[in-house]
Parts: C-alpha cells; structure tokens; sequence
C-alpha cells in the first residue's frame, strides 16, 4: 500500500510540475503577444518619422530591457548606413557617422539579412569602434536585427547592453525580429511621407522664387523622376515547376522577371509614372498611369498617387483592392485632377498576372511564338473620378519567353505635322519587329518610331512605356 501511495504521490508531482510548466508558457506567450500588441500601437500612433524613430527606440530598450536602442538606415544610393536620429548631447557628432553596407555589426546584419546575438561586443571580429568612439558609450553585449519592409532591407534596429548582469537570449533575439516586421511597414511608410513633405516644401520654397513657366515645369520634371526607379529590377525563381507539382516528375523550373521601364516628359510637364517592386520571394509588383493636366498640379498628384500606392500595397491586397483603397483617398469633390491606371502582379513561379485597369491604354503582350495580342478585361474609371469606384482583377498567364508592354497614351496618340496620330497599328508593327530585342532595346526603339513618325512635331504629351519580361534562366 505504501509503495502504490509513493507512486500515486510521484505521478501527482509530475502532473503538477507539467501543468505548471504549460502554464508558465502561456504566460510567456501571453506577455510576447501584448508586448507585440503595445508596439503596434506605438508605431502606428505616429506618421512622422523623426516622433516614428523616437518611438522605436524608446519602445524597443523599454520592452527588450535595454539601455539603449538604435535605429540605422540604409541609404541604397550610396550603399551607406546613417543615423537619421541621433539623441543626447553628441548626437550631431553621431549624425556625422556613415558606415559602408558590412562594415560593422549593422554594416554587416544590412548585408546579410541575417540577425545576430551578440554577448561581447568589442570581442566579435565583425565590431567596429566607430559610434562608440564617438559617444565614448562601452558595448557589453547586443542584439541586432534587419528591418526588411516589401523584400528590401532598410534599415537595421539594434538594442544595447541588457539590464543587470545577465545576457540577451535566443528568446529575446526571436522577440525583437518579431518587433522589426511592423516596425518596418511604419517606417517605410514615414519616409515615404517625410520625402513627399520634403519635396513639397521644397518646391514650394523654389516656386516662389521663379518668375517664369520653364522654371516650374523644370522642377515638376525633377519631382516626376525623382520618384521613379531609376535601375531595372529582376526577381528569379529556382523550383519546382508549379504545373507539375512536387508529386510529380519533379521537373525543375528555372524563371525570372524583368522589369525596365523609360520616361520622357514632354516640353508641357504631365504626369506619367510607373513603378515596380518585389512583393515577396515570387511575386513582383508593376503600375503605370497618367495624370491629367500639366505642370506643378500634376507633378505633385502624381507624386501623392505613387506614395499611397507604395505605401499601400501589401502581400495580402490584390491591384484591385490597391486601386479601391488608392482612389477612396485620392478623390475629391472639387477636384478636376484624375490618373488613368494599370498595375499588376506578376508571379515568377507560375506566369500568373494579376492585374486591374483604372481607364488606361490597353497593354499588349508578345508571346514567346510570336503571337502579338491586346490585353483586354474588365476596366475601371481612372483614379479620383468616382469616390466609391470598385476596381476588378483580371487575370492572365506569361509563359516563359512571354512579355508585357504597358505605355501612355503619349505613344499611341503622337502626332505629325499634320496632325495624324501614331495609332496602335503602328505600335503593333514595332512589337512584332522587335520581337526578339531585349527590353532596353525594345524601349529605344519605341520611342525612336514615334520621333520619326512625328518628323519634328512638337512632342506635346509623356511618353512612358513599362515592359516585364518573364523568361527561363539560361545556366
């Protein structure tokens, strides 16, 4: 009896110690959610993004019991990070900072992806001295993790020397990548809109010192290109091909998209625009639109339309949506200002296009077999002419070795000196003959069709054309 009673004892404590343990775990998990919970508000309480960084770091040392928390951007141009924020008594001293893209800690986590957990600093062979030098401010240990917002690394955050004698855990490391998602989506979004207050002020400031109509359209055009791409994008997949499926032959599919686009304003400054950007591992985004009207008007709605469209767009949204969402804040009822529209998403894997019309010129895609078609499907109105407009996705498959060619109507309706217009035939017959070329030929020659079918006509309207390419990867 004694002995079944020991048991009975034993297998109690062991359930007693088990529930215990459960519990302790949904209470960690409850903490890890509320404290994910009171970042989210944090971050999104602010579109400014200097009260934004303030918010990040003062947020992030509280939560990761820190003593201090930073926040280094990437400056993609000149492959350099920055302190946009610095606080304390030398924080212009640590404005001045800049440091290569790997060198450093940061240098490296902004290189690399990658997070990393750091328990002595100044003993990791990837230290550098430079902002600690600077503040005279010791390193004991740190944690620091890439800010990734839409595929692109633009910044890194790190936090500083844990509180009391123990070090960062891995758990603590897993909480800060958690913090860095939406950290990332706010921050893209405020230096977004801080650029677009920038530009705004700026020509403001600049306006008012021109006397003449070809100093405003010159700074129209530099806003208009400021906010355009200014390299290619490509986006490959390596996999299975997703027609056959992973229970299939396991045959491997090898794709990649291209994207390249050009723009050339014309004398009175519209306000054609495009863009692209990866979504995720597999997916692309593309837009292209035309404003109406010219001048400083158009540039800066057109600047308002790329930034929303940007700082919208989301993995989860199809381009209808995004249109839908984008028009809801475009409109106004005194508003003579509207943007003809196409915007897709591309899936490298598979060639499916997603894609919505607001009004614009219908696209064409070359097939790989030669075949030139129109793209048609269900259109909406152009942006900012209905406020409650609910725009469609349409849907086509690139095959590879398929490409689409979406333009303004600065193409199609370029005129001679008597007055003919270029027309789709035209354009048709370009398509066909450059079948072959590669994009940034394809785009050269387009244009340089239309100069001479105009034979010395004034160009009086944007041109811009968009191509995306998907093709299998020669290895």
């Amino acid at each position: 009896m004694e002995v079944i009673l020991g048991m009975l004892c034993f297998l109690a404590v062991i359930q007693w110690q088990q529930a215990n343990r459960k519990r302790q775990a949904a209470e960690l998990e409850l903490q890890r959610t509320m404290q994910l919970f009171d970042v989210s508000l944090e971050v999104n309480s602010t579109i400014r993004k200097q009260d934004l960084l303030v918010k990040i770091m003062e947020t992030s040392s509280r939560i990761m019991n820190a003593e201090a928390s930073s926040v280094i951007l990437v400056d993609e141009e000149k492959g350099e990070l920055f302190f946009d924020l610095a606080l304390g008594e030398k924080g212009d001293e640590v404005r001045e900072i800049r440091l290569k893209i790997g060198e450093g800690i940061a240098g490296w986590v902004a290189q690399t992806g990658k997070s990393v957990k750091i328990d002595d600093a100044a003993g990791d062979e990837r230290w550098s001295s430079k902002v600690a030098k600077r503040v005279d401010y010791p390193t004991r240990n740190m944690l620091c993790v890439p800010l990734v917002s839409k595929g692109k690394i633009i910044g890194v955050l790190q936090v500083l020397n844990k509180r009391g004698d123990a070090p960062f855990t891995d758990r603590d490391l897993q909480l800060l990548e958690s913090i860095a998602s939406p950290t990332a989506a706010s921050l893209e979004n405020a230096m977004l809109y801080d650029a677009l207050e920038k530009s705004i002020h700026a020509l403001k400031v600049t306006t008012a010192a021109k006397e003449r109509m070809e100093s405003e359209l010159r700074i129209a055009t530099d806003i208009q290109m400021g906010f355009l791409p200014r390299k290619g994008l490509s986006l490959a997949y390596r996999g299975v091909d997703a027609e056959i499926g992973i229970g299939g032959n396991g045959m491997l599919l090898h794709a990649q998209a291209e994207a390249q686009a050009i723009i050339r304003p014309a004398r009175e400054v519209g306000g054609d625009f495009y863009d692209y950007f990866r979504i995720d591992e597999n997916r692309i985004f593309f837009v292209l639109g035309d404003v109406s009207d010219k001048g400083i008007p158009a540039a800066l709605f057109m600047a308002v339309t790329m930034t929303l469209l940007k700082g919208k767009m989301s993995a989860e949204l199809t381009p209808g949506d995004l249109l839908t969402a984008v028009n809801q804040e475009l409109y106004k009822d005194d508003s003579t200002m509207f943007a003809t529209i196409f915007c897709g998403v591309l899936n490298v894997a598979t060639g499916q296009l997603l894609y919505s019309d607001g009004g614009h010129c219908p696209p064409y895609i070359v097939r790989a077999s030669g075949e030139v078609e129109l793209l048609k499907g269900k259109k909406g109105l152009p942006l900012s002419v209905m406020d409650d407009m609910v725009y469609m996705d349409n849907e086509v498959t690139l095959d590879l070795g398929d490409r689409i060619i979406v333009y303004t109507d600065g193409i199609t309706e370029a005129e001679d000196r008597l007055q003919h217009q270029y027309g789709f035939a035209r354009l048709q017959d370009v398509l066909v003959r450059e079948q072959g070329s590669k994009p940034e030929h394809l785009l050269g020659q387009m244009v340089m069709d239309v100069d001479l079918f105009a034979d010395g006509a004034v160009q009086s309207d944007d041109i811009a054309v968009l191509i995306i390419d998907r093709n299998p990867i020669k290895e």
